[in-house]
């Protein structure tokens, strides 16, 4: 293994081209553990947005006009307004009112942190295009296929889990996949307010060594690999669960 750490230390000395992140332990850390918490806030994101586009799916439904209305307006809250912003509202906004403790230092400590308010803001965020993607899926699905599940017994929640919305599934895949893959890419908009993810991690490698095009193409190179393999775990996915004349 110290083979890897030599070369890039003897291309450094040849060519001044300073990868520190792979012959510096102590960046290398900071690296892997900025990349460790961007795969966290990857799968949760993802795991909860899914959620939220189902069950919003399902409200939007649902007999009461209320209800109806507050998803409806959480749709258009979320899907018309920049991320970024999101971000801020939450973590500047939402934050400074809630109730806080302190820490051994007398420090006030919020009961929610930075990584936590990222979660809530990027979950809601993809959770409004998912629910318009999950209701374009739903209305795909046959009204003779929920007349028959009717027929059979089904309540409304039970036709929706085990027959509409595995149906509504294999429709909207691939809508689906691009919304999930841009929500991995929007994960970097938790730098801005310091979520040690792998963007930030990287801005300080570069701060400190002045290596700025050589970290940028290490950043390139991560984030394309974890995009492929997002894209290739989607495609696997939408491979496992087609279904002649559904989702064609």
């Amino acid at each position: 293994m110290d083979v890897i750490p030599a070369w890039f230390q003897n291309l450094y000395e040849t060519t001044g081209l300073n990868f520190t992140v792979f012959y510096d332990a102590y960046d290398w850390n900071r690296y892997v553990n900025g990349l460790k918490t961007t795969l966290v806030l990857a799968v949760v994101t993802i795991l909860l947005s899914l959620v939220i586009g189902a069950v919003g799916a399902l409200l939007q439904s649902a007999p009461s006009r209320i209800v109806r209305g507050a998803v409806n307006a959480f749709v258009v809250v979320f899907r018309n307004t920049p991320p970024l912003v999101q971000i801020f509202f939450f973590y500047f906004g939402v934050g400074a009112v809630l109730p806080a403790g302190q820490d051994q230092f007398g420090l006030r400590q919020p009961i929610i942190d930075n990584l936590q308010w990222a979660v809530i803001a990027l979950s809601l965020f993809a959770g409004a295009f998912n629910v318009e993607i999950f209701r374009s899926g739903i209305e795909a699905v046959p009204k003779t296929t929920v007349e028959a599940a009717e027929a059979l017994g089904y309540t409304r929640i039970r036709a929706y889990l085990f027959i509409i919305l595995p149906l509504a599934l294999r429709v909207c895949l691939p809508a689906l996949n691009n919304n999930l893959v841009n929500l991995l890419k929007t994960t970097t908009l938790a730098y801005a307010i310091a979520v040690p993810e792998t963007l930030y991690a990287v801005k300080q490698i570069w701060s400190e060594s002045q290596n700025v095009m050589e970290m940028m193409l290490v950043l390139f190179a991560t984030y394309g690999v974890l995009v492929g393999v997002l894209v290739w775990i989607m495609h696997r996915w939408e491979k496992a669960l087609r279904i002649p004349g559904y989702g064609r």
